[in-house]
């Protein structure tokens, strides 16, 4: 019997392009595949020994012969690329794809709105890397106090503010004005307020980002969750992507390694439920974006040593981040999708699952929730013996 689930989301964690990729101009998109080959492999052995040389192959990772996890991969149903669009569908919501507000930057009439919420004008705007943005941007925003502003190219856009500059729970606040007066205006648009610290050549992100979203169009894993008497806990972003709804608590993080710590912290208070974690490990320069990824991989061990039987821990991503791929935040792919707990089977192979609601509704089966309204449990596979 499951009695807790740990669920890590690696963000931009792509094995190879969707059937629908090319709509997107991502037809050649594999994350870890490229990734791997520009830096001349990549070692992840307690990856490895989950099954992830199973699922794609990856220079550098073995394809072991009896990996001690299930593995398998994950497709998306709903249109978008976004973690939107990834944490929703996996939760068990599937929406048709909007029109890309944002698809060749900030919009004017975003612009606009965002302007008259902040009263002063902003700089940027364009689709881009909050790394590339700060760097480029800082002296100017650390001289006129101009929020910082750039896009995923799809229906979110970021706001970098210096601490110094406005408060921080100011800041979220215009940021939510932001994102409800564009709902008014017919805009369904994420709006990430993310406050900085550091000198004016040497921005870098502070805890105390806020993504300000509108809730979910449907009932999801947590609000099943929440009415079954469950715990569910939020680490890093997931507690906002859906606006709090179902969830016992949010642990806002700074980063992906930091999301790890709180959830290895998290098992010895936490005795059951979910804990459900956003594992933001991207970079736009691919040796970093590879070191943190081996840098994750090297923290696992630490993480299953606190299992107990009745643990189920699944590691996932919510849509890829090709960083070979020109002008790409987001690219639309399959993600990876390892399992493994103290009693749980070894070595099942997954196969491909055909939407991410999969794994709400396994999440939801094995905790005595009710169904999602769309997926279909593997967790009868899961089970040994």
């Amino acid at each position: 019997m499951i009695k807790r689930v740990i669920l890590l989301v690696i963000d931009g964690c792509g094995v190879g392009a969707l059937p629908d990729a090319a709509d997107y101009g991502d037809a050649e998109a594999n994350t870890l595949v490229h990734l791997a080959e520009s830096v001349g492999g990549l070692s992840l052995p307690n990856f490895e020994m989950l099954g992830l040389g199973q699922i794609v192959p990856i220079k550098g990772v073995r394809v072991m012969g009896q990996p001690n996890g299930c593995f398998g991969r994950v497709a998306f149903t709903s249109g978008g690329k976004d973690s939107v669009v990834g944490y929703w569908e996996m939760g068990g919501v599937v929406q048709s794809e909007g029109a890309a507000i944002c698809r060749s930057g900030v919009p004017t009439s975003i612009v606009d709105i965002i302007e008259q919420v902040f009263g002063r004008k902003s700089i940027g705007r364009e689709v881009a890397l909050m790394g590339a943005m700060l760097r480029r941007h800082g002296v100017e925003h650390m001289a006129t106090g101009a929020p910082i502003l750039w896009t995923d190219g799809g229906n979110t856009c970021f706001l970098a503010m210096h601490e110094s500059i406005m408060a921080v729970s100011e800041f979220h606040h215009r940021c939510r004005e932001v994102r409800k007066t564009a709902k008014e205006a017919g805009m369904l648009l994420r709006v990430v307020a993310q406050p900085v610290s550091g000198g004016h050549d040497q921005l870098r992100p502070q805890i105390g980002r806020k993504d300000c979203v509108n809730e979910p169009p449907g009932v999801t894993m947590f609000d099943l969750l929440n009415r079954s008497g469950q715990i569910a806990m939020g680490v890093g972003k997931v507690y906002d992507l859906f606006n709090g709804r179902g969830l016992t608590k949010a642990f806002p993080t700074a980063s992906g390694m930091a999301s790890v710590e709180e959830v290895i912290g998290m098992l010895n208070k936490v005795p059951r439920g979910l804990i459900c974690a956003s594992v933001d490990l991207c970079s736009e320069e691919t040796p970093q974006m590879a070191t943190a990824l081996q840098a994750f991989d090297r923290r696992l061990p630490e993480l299953f040593e606190k299992l107990r039987p009745g643990d189920m821990v699944i590691v996932t991503g919510d849509h890829g981040r090709d960083g070979t791929v020109p002008g790409k935040t987001s690219t639309r792919e399959y993600v990876p999708l390892c399992v493994t707990g103290p009693k749980l089977a070894q070595g099942v192979d997954l196969g491909t699952r055909v939407t991410a609601a999969d794994v709400g509704q396994t999440i939801a089966e094995a905790l005595g929730a009710d169904r999602v309204l769309h997926g279909e449990s593997f967790l009868d596979a899961l089970k040994s013996g």
